[in-house]
Protein backbone atom coordinates (compact mmCIF):
# COMPACT_ATOMS: atom_id res chain seq x y z
CA UNK A 1 0.00 0.00 0.00
CA UNK A 2 0.80 3.31 -0.60
CA UNK A 3 1.84 5.47 2.27
CA UNK A 4 -0.27 8.27 3.04
CA UNK A 5 1.66 11.35 2.37
CA UNK A 6 2.56 13.81 5.55
CA UNK A 7 3.58 17.12 6.23
CA UNK A 8 6.23 18.39 8.06
CA UNK A 9 5.11 20.82 10.55
CA UNK A 10 7.51 23.90 10.61
CA UNK A 11 8.47 25.53 14.07
CA UNK A 12 9.62 28.99 14.64
CA UNK A 13 12.03 30.49 17.10
CA UNK A 14 11.98 34.20 18.40
CA UNK A 15 14.56 35.74 21.06
CA UNK A 16 12.97 37.84 23.95
CA UNK A 17 15.14 40.47 24.72
CA UNK A 18 15.13 42.56 27.76
CA UNK A 19 16.88 45.69 29.19
CA UNK A 20 17.95 47.91 31.79
CA UNK A 21 20.06 51.27 32.04
CA UNK A 22 22.74 49.59 33.31
CA UNK A 23 23.24 46.24 32.21
CA UNK A 24 21.62 44.03 29.21
CA UNK A 25 20.67 40.84 30.07
CA UNK A 26 19.38 38.17 27.26
CA UNK A 27 16.97 34.96 27.10
CA UNK A 28 16.45 32.87 25.17
CA UNK A 29 13.30 31.39 24.47
CA UNK A 30 12.55 27.85 24.21
CA UNK A 31 11.37 26.86 20.52
CA UNK A 32 7.88 26.12 20.31
CA UNK A 33 7.94 22.34 20.66
CA UNK A 34 5.36 20.87 18.14
CA UNK A 35 5.12 17.52 17.26
CA UNK A 36 6.15 16.46 13.88
CA UNK A 37 4.30 13.80 12.70
CA UNK A 38 6.05 10.93 11.27
CA UNK A 39 5.05 8.43 8.24
CA UNK A 40 2.81 5.74 8.90
CA UNK A 41 4.38 2.32 8.98
CA UNK A 42 3.83 0.18 5.99
CA UNK A 43 4.65 -2.81 8.09
CA UNK A 44 2.01 -1.81 10.60
CA UNK A 45 -0.77 -0.91 8.35
CA UNK A 46 -0.27 -4.58 7.17
CA UNK A 47 -0.68 -6.09 10.65
CA UNK A 48 -3.58 -4.38 11.42
CA UNK A 49 -5.05 -5.18 8.26
CA UNK A 50 -4.24 -8.94 8.76
CA UNK A 51 -5.83 -8.74 12.11
CA UNK A 52 -9.06 -7.16 10.53
CA UNK A 53 -8.78 -9.85 8.04
CA UNK A 54 -8.70 -12.32 10.42
CA UNK A 55 -11.44 -11.23 12.77
CA UNK A 56 -13.47 -10.84 9.62
CA UNK A 57 -13.03 -14.34 8.93
CA UNK A 58 -13.66 -15.68 12.03
CA UNK A 59 -17.34 -14.07 11.99
CA UNK A 60 -17.56 -15.52 8.51
CA UNK A 61 -17.15 -18.95 10.00
CA UNK A 62 -19.71 -18.20 12.39
CA UNK A 63 -22.49 -16.60 10.11
CA UNK A 64 -22.34 -13.30 11.38
CA UNK A 65 -22.09 -11.64 8.21
CA UNK A 66 -22.98 -8.38 8.47
CA UNK A 67 -20.15 -7.95 11.44
CA UNK A 68 -17.67 -9.63 8.81
CA UNK A 69 -18.29 -7.40 6.59
CA UNK A 70 -17.48 -4.64 8.75
CA UNK A 71 -14.42 -5.99 10.14
CA UNK A 72 -13.22 -6.97 6.12
CA UNK A 73 -14.22 -2.70 4.93
CA UNK A 74 -11.56 -1.94 7.78
CA UNK A 75 -9.01 -4.14 7.01
CA UNK A 76 -9.36 -3.05 2.87
CA UNK A 77 -9.37 0.79 4.17
CA UNK A 78 -5.95 0.08 5.99
CA UNK A 79 -4.16 -1.80 3.13
CA UNK A 80 -6.46 -1.38 -0.04
CA UNK A 81 -4.42 -4.15 -2.28
CA UNK A 82 -5.01 -6.73 0.15
CA UNK A 83 -5.97 -9.49 -2.28
CA UNK A 84 -6.94 -11.52 0.31
CA UNK A 85 -9.67 -9.59 1.97
CA UNK A 86 -11.18 -8.83 -1.52
CA UNK A 87 -11.66 -12.47 -1.58
CA UNK A 88 -13.14 -12.90 1.76
CA UNK A 89 -15.50 -9.78 0.57
CA UNK A 90 -16.53 -11.64 -2.30
CA UNK A 91 -17.60 -14.56 -0.09
CA UNK A 92 -19.78 -12.20 2.02
CA UNK A 93 -21.38 -10.45 0.23
CA UNK A 94 -22.26 -13.88 -1.70
CA UNK A 95 -23.75 -15.10 1.86
CA UNK A 96 -25.67 -11.77 1.99
CA UNK A 97 -27.13 -12.72 -1.08
CA UNK A 98 -25.38 -9.55 -3.63
CA UNK A 99 -24.47 -10.82 -6.33
CA UNK A 100 -22.84 -7.76 -7.83
CA UNK A 101 -20.69 -6.59 -5.18
CA UNK A 102 -19.34 -10.60 -4.37
CA UNK A 103 -18.67 -10.37 -8.16
CA UNK A 104 -16.84 -6.63 -8.40
CA UNK A 105 -14.83 -7.78 -4.96
CA UNK A 106 -13.94 -11.65 -6.84
CA UNK A 107 -12.78 -9.43 -9.83
CA UNK A 108 -10.85 -6.90 -7.59
CA UNK A 109 -9.18 -10.01 -6.22
CA UNK A 110 -7.96 -11.49 -8.72
CA UNK A 111 -6.97 -7.48 -10.57
CA UNK A 112 -5.01 -7.63 -7.24
CA UNK A 113 -3.08 -11.20 -7.67
CA UNK A 114 -3.86 -12.83 -11.41
CA UNK A 115 -2.82 -16.07 -9.79
CA UNK A 116 -4.65 -16.63 -6.46
CA UNK A 117 -6.13 -20.41 -6.98
CA UNK A 118 -8.28 -19.82 -4.01
CA UNK A 119 -10.08 -16.88 -5.19
CA UNK A 120 -10.54 -18.29 -8.49
CA UNK A 121 -11.95 -22.01 -6.87
CA UNK A 122 -14.49 -19.06 -4.37
CA UNK A 123 -15.44 -17.09 -7.30
CA UNK A 124 -16.19 -20.49 -9.67
CA UNK A 125 -17.99 -21.63 -6.87
CA UNK A 126 -20.13 -17.94 -6.87
CA UNK A 127 -20.69 -18.46 -10.31
CA UNK A 128 -21.64 -22.17 -10.00
CA UNK A 129 -24.09 -20.92 -7.29
CA UNK A 130 -25.81 -18.41 -10.21
CA UNK A 131 -25.90 -21.04 -12.84
CA UNK A 132 -23.10 -19.84 -15.06
CA UNK A 133 -21.50 -23.59 -15.51
CA UNK A 134 -19.26 -22.25 -18.22
CA UNK A 135 -18.01 -19.59 -16.64
CA UNK A 136 -17.36 -21.82 -13.05
CA UNK A 137 -15.44 -24.47 -14.72
CA UNK A 138 -13.32 -21.73 -16.56
CA UNK A 139 -12.24 -20.39 -13.03
CA UNK A 140 -12.00 -24.31 -11.65
CA UNK A 141 -9.48 -25.15 -14.79
CA UNK A 142 -7.69 -22.11 -13.99
CA UNK A 143 -7.42 -22.94 -10.56
CA UNK A 144 -6.42 -26.36 -11.24
CA UNK A 145 -3.15 -25.31 -13.25
CA UNK A 146 -1.80 -22.63 -10.92
CA UNK A 147 2.38 -23.89 -9.24
CA UNK A 148 1.65 -25.29 -6.11
CA UNK A 149 -2.29 -24.73 -5.53
CA UNK A 150 -2.36 -27.38 -2.43
CA UNK A 151 -6.66 -26.72 -2.68
CA UNK A 152 -6.37 -29.32 -5.94
CA UNK A 153 -8.82 -31.85 -4.14
CA UNK A 154 -11.18 -29.29 -2.99
CA UNK A 155 -12.01 -27.88 -6.81
CA UNK A 156 -11.84 -30.91 -8.04
CA UNK A 157 -15.36 -31.74 -6.05
CA UNK A 158 -16.60 -28.18 -5.98
CA UNK A 159 -16.00 -29.05 -9.66
CA UNK A 160 -17.98 -32.09 -9.53
CA UNK A 161 -20.85 -30.78 -7.72
CA UNK A 162 -21.28 -27.97 -10.40
CA UNK A 163 -20.77 -30.49 -13.40
CA UNK A 164 -23.95 -32.68 -11.53
CA UNK A 165 -26.04 -29.15 -11.66
CA UNK A 166 -25.02 -29.14 -14.51
CA UNK A 167 -26.54 -32.24 -15.52
CA UNK A 168 -23.03 -33.35 -16.84
CA UNK A 169 -23.12 -36.34 -14.50
CA UNK A 170 -20.22 -38.94 -16.25
CA UNK A 171 -17.76 -35.18 -15.78
CA UNK A 172 -19.14 -35.12 -12.05
CA UNK A 173 -18.56 -38.48 -11.56
CA UNK A 174 -14.80 -37.97 -12.91
CA UNK A 175 -14.26 -34.96 -11.08
CA UNK A 176 -15.31 -36.23 -8.01
CA UNK A 177 -13.16 -39.29 -8.09
CA UNK A 178 -10.06 -37.17 -8.70
CA UNK A 179 -10.85 -35.52 -6.11
CA UNK A 180 -11.45 -38.87 -3.76
CA UNK A 181 -7.80 -39.94 -4.88
CA UNK A 182 -5.90 -37.05 -4.06
CA UNK A 183 -7.81 -36.29 -0.33
CA UNK A 184 -9.59 -40.06 0.48
CA UNK A 185 -10.60 -39.05 3.86
CA UNK A 186 -13.19 -36.47 2.75
CA UNK A 187 -16.50 -37.41 4.03
CA UNK A 188 -17.91 -34.59 1.71
CA UNK A 189 -15.97 -35.88 -1.48
CA UNK A 190 -17.03 -39.53 -0.90
CA UNK A 191 -20.74 -38.45 -0.07
CA UNK A 192 -21.23 -36.73 -3.28
CA UNK A 193 -19.39 -39.41 -5.43
CA UNK A 194 -21.52 -41.88 -4.11
CA UNK A 195 -24.52 -39.58 -4.83
CA UNK A 196 -23.69 -39.33 -8.11
CA UNK A 197 -22.53 -42.90 -8.40
CA UNK A 198 -26.67 -43.54 -7.22
CA UNK A 199 -28.46 -41.49 -9.53
CA UNK A 200 -26.14 -43.09 -12.41
CA UNK A 201 -27.77 -46.44 -11.45
CA UNK A 202 -24.14 -47.35 -10.21
CA UNK A 203 -25.41 -48.39 -6.96
CA UNK A 204 -22.52 -51.00 -6.45
CA UNK A 205 -19.94 -48.35 -6.57
CA UNK A 206 -22.33 -45.61 -4.51
CA UNK A 207 -22.44 -48.06 -1.87
CA UNK A 208 -18.60 -48.65 -1.47
CA UNK A 209 -18.06 -44.82 -0.87
CA UNK A 210 -21.18 -44.74 1.49
CA UNK A 211 -20.40 -47.46 3.64
CA UNK A 212 -16.76 -45.79 4.22
CA UNK A 213 -19.23 -42.52 5.67
CA UNK A 214 -21.85 -44.71 7.37
CA UNK A 215 -19.49 -46.80 9.22
CA UNK A 216 -18.41 -44.02 11.03
CA UNK A 217 -20.56 -42.30 13.51
CA UNK A 218 -18.48 -39.02 13.71
CA UNK A 219 -18.70 -38.95 9.72
CA UNK A 220 -22.17 -40.24 9.08
CA UNK A 221 -25.12 -37.78 9.50
CA UNK A 222 -28.93 -37.53 8.40
CA UNK A 223 -27.86 -37.42 4.36
CA UNK A 224 -25.82 -39.82 4.56
CA UNK A 225 -27.76 -42.47 6.01
CA UNK A 226 -30.54 -41.87 3.55
CA UNK A 227 -28.45 -42.08 0.39
CA UNK A 228 -26.60 -45.80 2.25
CA UNK A 229 -30.98 -46.47 2.79
CA UNK A 230 -31.97 -45.77 -0.52
CA UNK A 231 -28.76 -47.47 -1.96
CA UNK A 232 -29.44 -50.53 -0.45
CA UNK A 233 -33.12 -50.60 -1.29
CA UNK A 234 -32.10 -50.06 -4.94
CA UNK A 235 -29.68 -53.55 -4.50
CA UNK A 236 -32.70 -54.78 -2.79
CA UNK A 237 -31.48 -55.18 0.66
CA UNK A 238 -34.27 -54.47 2.61
CA UNK A 239 -33.15 -55.24 5.89
CA UNK A 240 -30.10 -53.26 5.40
CA UNK A 241 -32.29 -50.08 4.01
CA UNK A 242 -34.30 -50.91 7.25
CA UNK A 243 -31.46 -50.77 9.88
CA UNK A 244 -29.98 -47.82 8.62
CA UNK A 245 -33.42 -45.91 7.99
CA UNK A 246 -33.91 -47.14 12.02
CA UNK A 247 -30.10 -45.47 12.74
CA UNK A 248 -31.58 -42.58 10.99
CA UNK A 249 -34.81 -42.09 13.15
CA UNK A 250 -32.87 -42.71 16.30
CA UNK A 251 -30.31 -40.50 15.91
CA UNK A 252 -31.78 -37.37 13.74
CA UNK A 253 -35.90 -37.81 14.09
CA UNK A 254 -36.61 -34.22 13.11
CA UNK A 255 -34.89 -34.33 10.14
CA UNK A 256 -36.43 -34.20 6.41
CA UNK A 257 -34.59 -37.63 5.76
CA UNK A 258 -35.83 -39.27 8.31
CA UNK A 259 -39.92 -38.24 7.25
CA UNK A 260 -38.78 -39.38 3.85
CA UNK A 261 -37.57 -42.72 5.40
CA UNK A 262 -41.01 -42.75 7.21
CA UNK A 263 -43.39 -41.96 4.19
CA UNK A 264 -40.81 -44.79 2.34
CA UNK A 265 -39.77 -41.88 -0.60
CA UNK A 266 -37.02 -44.36 -1.77
CA UNK A 267 -37.53 -43.43 -5.37
CA UNK A 268 -36.83 -39.67 -4.34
Amino acid sequence: MRALAWRLAAASMALLAAGCTSTVTRTEAKPDAKAVPTAPDPEQIKRSAGVRLELASLYFSRGQFSTALDEIKLAIQADPNNGPAHNLMGLIYAALGNTTQAEAAFRRALQINPRDADTMNNYGWFLCQNQRFKDAEAQFQQALVQPNYRGAARTMRVMGICQARDGRMADAEASLMRSYQIDPSSAETAYTLADVQYRRGEYERARFYIDRINKSPEQSNAQTLWLGSRIEYKLGNTTLARGLGDQLKKRFPQSPEALAFEQGRFND
